[in-house]
């Protein structure tokens, strides 16, 4: 004999519920169910059609189910769902980053060998990319399940101040002096020196530098000094001024490493001066790629900081557009 629809549908609803509730929602269930298809009946449809009719309204009784529960069928709810985004977005725009880093600067200290110093790094990255998703969302996941209070509520101090809208003069001003302090530390090198030695100079940068390579460096600082001053007259970041930027920064790194690869970037007495301090070869390698490696981050970062003032302030022009037209 086949069981009626009806019946099935409740026991599917109450087989997962609470022993207590069952009690409860039985004959809760049964009536509404009856009453339901009843009506439909005395509408003039068949019984078995009416059946079938509010039962598929009633929907999948395993969503039923847990409305009687109060238990969540999303991973993460809206209770938790901003928090969760923004801290995922946070650490996956830090955590990954900072893994590649890391992990280039020691398998190049390792191997120095391209190939297997990208395909590793590449790898370790979206592992931890894939690790910090996992135990973020766990993490909330389990908060949202167990119904933990956080202790953080918004209150209107919150509020942000709103973006500046152009550069403003004090940045002109700090990449000027920052410029400037750069030159001055070029020629302080080769003059009076960093560095004295029994009373002599010893310059970090090699001398024969002078004057055509430098000449290159030189003309990169005056680019920069130009850049800083067309983006505060623009008052706003562009896509193009973004590929300018983007462009000093590549040729920038592109000079240094150029030069640290050759070997010709420090001078001699200063690269002696390392050695008569039981400084080996290794320890000098080592030296040079943490040196380039840094150079290397700091040209990406300005570069990542460039792209997204730039698209930052599109969108602000995209969303300020809909308002002033209306």
């Amino acid at each position: 004999m086949t069981t009626p629809l009806s019946e099935r549908y409740i026991a599917a609803t109450v087989k997962d519920l609470p022993h207590e509730l069952h009690t409860e929602v039985r004959p809760e269930l049964e009536a509404s169910i009856a009453d339901a298809i009843e009506a439909r009946v005395e509408q003039g449809e068949d019984r078995e059609s009416a059946e079938r009719a509010v039962l598929t309204e009633l929907g999948d009784p395993a969503v039923l189910a847990a409305g009687y529960t109060d238990r969540p069928l999303q991973l993460i709810g809206p209770r938790y769902y901003l928090m969760w985004w923004s801290l995922l977005k946070r650490l996956l725009a830090i955590v990954p980053a900072a893994v590649f880093a890391v992990s280039v600067l020691a398998h190049t200290l390792a191997s120095g060998d391209i190939g297997t110093v990208l395909g590793e790094s590449i790898v370790t990255t979206i592992s931890a990319a894939l690790h910090v998703c996992f135990w973020v969302t766990l993490v909330f996941a389990i908060m949202e399940r167990s119904d933990t209070d956080t202790g953080l509520t918004w209150d209107i101090d919150q509020l942000p101040e709103p973006r500046e809208d152009h550069p403003a003069r004090a940045n002109l001003i700090a990449s000027l002096v920052f410029l400037g302090l750069v030159l001055v530390a070029l020629v302080w090198d080769q003059v009076p020196g960093f560095i004295r030695l029994d009373d002599q100079p010893v310059a970090i940068l090699n001398a024969e530098l002078w004057p055509w390579t430098m000449l290159g460096l030189l003309a990169l600082i005056a680019l920069e000094i130009g850049f800083a001053i067309v983006l505060y007259i623009r008052r706003r970041w562009t896509v193009t001024l973004a590929i300018v930027n983007t462009a000093l920064a590549v040729l920038f790194f592109a000079w240094i490493i150029t030069l640290l690869t050759d070997g010709t970037l420090f001078s001699a007495e200063f690269v002696e001066l390392w050695s008569e301090n039981n400084i080996n070869a290794d320890s000098l390698y080592t030296l040079a790629v943490i040196f380039g490696f840094g150079v290397a981050v700091i040209c990406v970062w300005d570069i990542i900081d460039g792209w997204v003032k730039t698209y930052r302030q599109i969108a602000s022009r995209v969303e300020q557009q809909p308002a002033a037209s209306q």
